[in-house]
């Protein structure tokens, strides 16, 4: 087994069988991207940015309170994927927790400005307010901030 592989490649076991489908195992949590650079790149690890035929996704919702929400609760979902996988790792669980912390932060934050996200948020609320208009796309988000 090569133990000189970098992020981009994944250790299979020494006696891997023949003929048989396997999937390396990612070895860690580092490197990764930063939360708005993962939800623009569909993936919170570098190694496993692998775009379609070269097609990259150039969309950019970075400044935005949606598009940081929506960057929080992307790396976290990412994160709980990491750890199914590697549940042994405190680092990547440590980092979960802080992730999943600032993304409470601003889930609050945005339901503050712009009103309910989902169903849960409405707990808060003095008076049925889901289809308070504008809707979260009607917003000039960047200058909203």
């Amino acid at each position: 087994m090569d133990n000189n592989c970098d992020y981009k490649n994944g250790k299979l076991p020494e006696c891997a069988p023949l003929a048989m489908a396997y999937v390396p195992m990612q070895d860690s949590v580092k490197p990764y991207y930063n939360s708005s650079q993962a939800l623009s790149k569909g993936t919170l690890f570098p190694g496993l940015d692998l775009p379609f035929m070269n097609m990259i996704n150039t969309g950019d919702l970075t400044g935005t309170p949606l598009g940081e929400l929506m960057a929080l609760d992307f790396v976290a979902h990412e994160l709980v994927l990491y750890l199914d996988t590697h549940s042994d790792d405190s680092e990547a669980f440590d980092m979960l927790k802080s992730i999943l912390q600032l993304a409470q932060t601003a889930n609050e934050k945005y339901v503050k400005l712009y009103g309910p996200l989902n169903k849960a948020d409405l707990l808060k609320s003095n008076s049925f307010t889901w289809l308070k208009n504008p809707w979260p796309w009607d917003y000039d988000a960047k200058s909203e901030g």
